[in-house]
Formats: structure tokens, sequence, C-alpha cells
């Protein structure tokens, strides 16, 4: 065929809907993790503790089982909002550490390479850009959080009957909440590192040290200067703070539940803003 007769022509296909084009980002994104071998066991090892978690309930249930093992029947720690706050703080830990694998590779090769004009040169916004890859690390932080807590609260409302479940589906609300809110705050922060840090390494780094250079800061602040105000820079007692509140258990903590949500929206905004600034279709050189 001639040169000439190369020339462009329109597109003929079927156009998708301008909401849906985001997941096209996730779709990669997952395809991307899901090749790691190694992430793919640690998500599972991350299903142990809500495994172990289910069987204690059916064991709590079940008298032959404790009469075998020689338990004494109410021996047993209940599944109320105690068990599962310590489930969160397992799970939440868990939650971490796969944001800390996962999101610096989801923004940080497209900022090293030069591809955020590719991106934006196509029908598609920041906002669905950013919105894309947050959705990966949800879709995957969900699936070792408030799923299989909701797993474990089905078990103990099948088994301990309808009376109990009228009386506890506040648990239910308490364990999706508060696991939605840590793993949201999570992503942002885990997005907002990878669009600023361009070595993934480096990135995960200092997301693990946001966490613990938060509560080392604290203890030192607390101590020094004698308050308890040093905890709001420490994310992880900030949301504990939130989870005791939600399941309704008392671990004595001095910061009141309205300054914990303060920080963690204060928290939000700021990756928000360092995304805003780092994601766009064109880059400044000096």
């Amino acid at each position: 065929m001639a040169i000439y007769k190369r020339t462009y022509k329109n597109y003929t296909g079927a156009a998708t809907k301008a909401g849906p084009r985001l997941f096209v980002l996730t779709r990669f994104g997952l395809i991307g993790v899901f090749k790691s071998k190694l992430l793919m066991l640690f998500m599972g090892a991350c299903l142990i503790y809500p495994i172990c978690c289910i069987a204690f309930v059916y064991l709590s249930h079940n008298p032959k089982l404790l009469a075998a093992f020689n338990i004494p029947d109410g021996a047993l720690p209940a599944v109320n909002g105690r068990f599962f706050y310590f489930y969160s703080i397992v799970q939440g830990a868990l939650a971490y550490l796969l944001a800390a694998f996962i999101g610096p590779g989801l923004i940080s090769p497209d900022v090293a390479n030069g591809a955020m004009p590719l991106y934006f040169s196509r029908p598609l916004s920041r906002t669905k850009y950013v919105a894309g890859k947050l959705t990966v690390l949800l879709l995957l932080l969900s699936l070792i959080t408030w799923v299989p807590g909701s797993a474990v609260f089905a078990v103990q409302a099948s088994i301990a009957g309808w009376e109990w479940t009228k009386n506890n589906f506040w648990l239910e609300g308490a364990i999706v909440a508060g696991l939605v809110v840590w793993i949201f705050v999570l992503s942002l922060i885990a997005l907002a590192l990878s669009a600023w840090v361009r070595w993934k390494i480096a990135a995960g780094a200092l997301l693990l040290g946001v966490i613990f250079a938060g509560a080392g800061f604290g203890m030192a602040i607390n101590s020094l200067m004698r308050t308890s105000s040093g905890s709001l820079i420490d994310l992880s007692q900030v949301v504990q703070t939130i989870w005791s509140d939600l399941f309704r258990y008392d671990t004595g903590t001095e910061m009141s539940v309205a300054s914990a949500w303060i920080v963690l929206a204060v928290a939000c905004v700021v990756s928000w803003w360092l995304l805003a600034r780092r994601i766009r279709p064109f880059e400044v050189i000096k």
C-alpha cells in the first residue's frame, strides 16, 4: 500500500462512558500487584489472624470442644467491642505494611518516566487519575481489614442468634467505619509520598517512617513537655483513639476523639494538596 493512503481516520468504535475510565488505571494497577508472588504470600499471611478469630468464635460456642480442651464454660473472652478493637489493631498494622509495599509503585514510575503528559492528553482528569490509583489500594487493603472483619461478625451472629445480632449490630458499623477510615488515610498518604519520591524503595521507607517517627517524636514531646499533645502526631495513637470510641472500649487515652478526627482530616487534606501539586500534565524544570 502506498504511504499516502495511510491517512488518519476517525475512531468509529463505541466510546466508553467518562465515569468508568478511571478503572482502566485500577485494572492495570492490580495486574502489576498480582505479578508479585511475595505480595500475594503476604496478603495470604494477613488472613491468618481473621481465620484464627473465626476459629475462636466457633470454639467459644461449642461445648464439646471446650470440654475436650478442658476449658471451663465462660472462660474465653467475649466477642464484643474489645475483641474487635484488638482485631482492628492487628489488621490495621498489617494494612499499614501492605500500603508501604504497594503504594510507592503506583505513581512514582509515572512521575519518574515522564508519563503524566501521556495520561492527561487523553480524556482523563487529575481527580480520576488519583481515584483510579487510590482504588487499587482501597480494594487490596479492604481484603485484609473490614471484609474479613465482617466475616468474623457474620459467623458470630449466625451462631449467637438473632437476639445477640440485634443488640450488637452496631459492631458491624464500627468495623466498617473504623477500618475504612484508616485504609483511606493510609492510601492517600502512600500516594502522596509516591508522587513526590521517585525511588520506590525510598517512598516505602518514608511511609514506614511516618508512623514510627511520629510515634517517637510524640513520646519525646510528651516526656519533655509533660503533656499529652505530642500524641497528636502519632497516627497510630490517633486512629486507636477513634477505634476505642467506635467500639466503646475505654483504653484510658487522654486524647479527645474530636482531636483525633481533626488530625486525620488534616492528614487527608495535606496529602491531597501534595498530590494536586505534583500530578499535573506538565513539569517545570529549573
